[in-house]
């Protein structure tokens, strides 16, 4: 006899695989655009994320159409004229030498696949203009903590991207998290006439561009060993 509690949970594990392993950057899409009644099932089903004690901190300002295009304009404008607002502090020192190795080995792989040489800082910057039109998707995410929130309720929302992300993996959608959509907090409430909230980042999505050599690029994960200790 079939235990089917057995069978099930392979089948989730396999599942979980797939969705998980299958998840990765898009930075180029077609500009086709999402159903509107699927984006709205991916993003409710991302509201099951876990917070602490179910505070659900984080607010969301989903962006398409002219309201997309027009956003991408005022970002690059303030990408041009250097009008940066960061809601959450960076700093370079945050990464330990590890992290930096990682941080450059990623950079290599990226901009080898868009074939720009290391010392190519104009085709660089170009390309970092690019993320401000999203990479061409046909939507953003902007991810909004509330005014008073610090690096705490910031993993709360870490954790509702994670699950946006695999959501809209499970649907057939391509994404792309963007930290430096956070480095222009102000010009995004601006543009979107809102008041307050810190953006902590935004989420490109839409459908990958499949022919795109950036598309194919794939980044190394840390071992298992690297980074989890098992104590008994």
């Amino acid at each position: 006899m079939i235990d089917q509690g057995v069978t099930r949970r392979k089948d989730l594990s396999r599942y979980a695989e797939e969705l998980i392993r299958g998840r990765r950057a898009v930075r180029s899409f077609r500009p086709d655009p999402v159903p509107e009644d699927t984006m709205r099932a991916v993003f409710a089903l991302a509201g099951a994320a876990p917070s602490n004690s179910n505070t659900q901190p984080w607010t969301v300002e989903v962006v398409s159409g002219p309201a997309r295009d027009r956003l991408s304009e005022a970002l690059l404008a303030a990408h041009t004229q250097q009008r940066l607002s960061v809601d959450f502090p960076f700093r370079e020192d945050l990464y330990t030498e590890l992290h930096r190795r990682r941080r450059e080995d990623f950079g290599e792989t990226v901009y080898g696949a868009l074939g720009i040489a290391r010392d190519d800082s104009q085709a660089r910057e170009a390309h970092n203009a690019e993320s401000l039109h999203f990479y061409g998707a046909p939507h953003v995410a902007l991810i909004f903590a509330p005014p008073v929130a610090d690096e705490r309720m910031a993993a709360d929302i870490g954790m509702y991207r994670q699950t946006l992300l695999l959501a809209m993996t499970a649907y057939g959608i391509a994404s792309c998290p963007q930290g430096l959509l956070g480095f222009y907090g102000d010009t995004i409430r601006r543009q979107l006439g809102i008041v307050d909230g810190k953006v902590l980042f935004g989420v490109s999505f839409g459908y990958a561009n499949t022919a795109a050599p950036v598309n194919r690029a794939r980044t190394a994960r840390a071992k298992l060993c690297e980074t989890t200790r098992f104590h008994r």
